[in-house]
């Protein structure tokens, strides 16, 4: 099938597109009984099931996975001597973040300016209408073997997919993996993301105090718990805003696209006249080097707060960990670091949360070379290579369950989706383009994978 045939089939699928991500953005799925009713989800998987099997996949089937979670696989057989493409996706979606903060409702897609808004419409249902919309272009005439994984929980972090892929590992092997949860650098600028930064969490306590004192009577000598973790927490970074914790590298480079400044400060919202942090580039301070984030502190709020010296606090902080550092290493010198910057010898404790580790994806062979070609044409320009600062544990159990695949990450999420944030949306004309790129990698990798490149 020529590339014009494939542009024409996709730009006339759109419409059908745009009803399969009003859909999808239409179930709450949430993975969290907490937030979101559970029947959600399990309508999600259902309306995943019919889909792709209507895209021509056969045994489509959702499997329970170890935190409850249901995971989406089907196959598409060619050529008994055909490789194996898997595409990666997950249908579960951040929470809302509060229906307030949005311009136009969560879960109803809705149109404006040129971009479809709504909750998971890019992270990660935009990439699922990708994959529909580029099977069906293709009408069934694929002379690759593909196979589907679907995740429920990817946004919670609690491992179902995880655990459940080295315990069938049939279902998923595959030579190329096409984990669809990434973006390009900038809408109409394809781009192969290469590398993730690892995660290391941890929850700091700190006591000073058998309960909290009059600040009139007691304040001045009394120690301050939360005077203390303030304390401790402003040594993670110095007066450049680097993070700065002891025995850990915060001078790694970055060879890949650059990240201008000014084009971080409008992706990021950064107000006017306040700088950016850190000493690097932006492209080393965000894929390169590790990032401490302080994501919330247990202390009174200030409406509501009263004259007294605290007795205790705590915080939970995400450190982001660049590749070539191990993850369970960062962690312990997150602890260390804090231990020892604790003043007055306060009371401090740890609860130790998720740890990933950095990822490096495939940045050669016959998959990465058709999968270049394929955005090269379908975008009409040179594909960027960039990192993402974002961690996703399960790409490296691929690497582990399947060390001779190729992994490549790419999607239709670029900076102005806004994922996780209120006001996520998407651009049709990257769901378009996403299209065509897969269609045309399914359409060539079997024939260039048969001569070897």
């Amino acid at each position: 099938m020529s590339e014009e045939t494939l542009r024409e089939r996709v730009r006339d699928l759109m419409p059908q597109a745009q009803q399969d991500l009003t859909e999808m953005v239409g179930f709450r799925s949430v993975h969290d009984a907490e937030q979101q009713p559970p029947e959600e989800c399990d309508k999600m998987v259902a309306w995943l099931e019919e889909a792709f099997t209507e895209a021509g996949l056969a045994d489509v089937a959702a499997h329970e996975t170890a935190d409850g979670s249901k995971a989406v696989t089907g196959h598409l057989d060619g050529p008994e001597d055909a490789p194996t493409v898997l595409l990666y996706f997950h249908h579960d979606v951040q929470p809302p973040l509060g229906d307030d903060e949005w311009d136009s409702p969560v879960w109803q897609l809705t149109e404006r300016k040129g971009r479809w808004y709504g909750r998971g419409a890019a992270d990660c249902k935009g990439n699922i209408a990708t994959h529909l919309t580029a099977l069906r272009a293709l009408g069934g005439d694929v002379p690759v073997n593909i196979k589907i994984i679907g995740e429920g929980s990817e946004e919670q972090g609690t491992g179902g997919l995880e655990d459940f892929v080295p315990k069938n590992p049939e279902l998923m092997r595959a030579d190329t993996i096409l984990v669809c949860d990434s973006g390009n650098f900038a809408v109409g600028k394809p781009s192969l993301t290469t590398t993730l930064r690892g995660i290391a969490n941890v929850v700091v306590t700190v006591e000073t105090l058998g309960s909290a004192m009059h600040s009139g009577m007691f304040g001045g000598a009394a120690p301050d718990a939360l005077a203390a973790l303030i304390t401790m927490l402003a040594t993670l970074r110095d007066v450049d805003g680097n993070t700065t914790i002891t025995g850990l590298d915060n001078t790694q480079s970055w060879d890949g696209v650059d990240y201008p400044a000014e084009q971080f400060r409008t992706d990021a919202t950064v107000l006017d006249g306040v700088d950016l942090v850190g000493s690097g580039s932006v492209s080393e301070m965000v894929w390169a080097q590790p990032a401490l984030t302080v994501l919330g502190i247990d202390a009174p709020s200030v409406v509501g707060s009263s004259a007294a010296v605290q007795a205790k606090a705590r915080a939970r902080l995400n450190l982001r960990v660049p590749p070539g550092m191990d993850a369970q290493v960062a962690q312990d010198a997150l602890v260390d670091h804090l231990t020892a910057a604790a003043p007055w010898h306060a009371r401090v404790s740890f609860e130790r949360e998720a740890v990933g580790s950095p990822f490096v994806g495939s940045t050669g062979g016959v998959g990465y070379d058709t999968l270049v070609d394929s955005m090269r044409t379908a975008y009409g320009t040179d594909v960027l290579v960039q990192g993402q600062g974002g961690s996703i544990p399960l790409c490296n159990v691929f690497a582990e369950t399947f060390p001779d695949a190729e992994i490549m990450l790419m999607g239709v999420e670029e900076p102005q989706c806004l994922i996780h944030a209120p006001n996520e949306s998407v651009a049709p004309s990257e769901i378009e383009n996403m299209s065509v790129v897969e269609a045309l990698f399914l359409r060539d990798y079997a024939e260039r994978f048969r001569r070897g490149g």
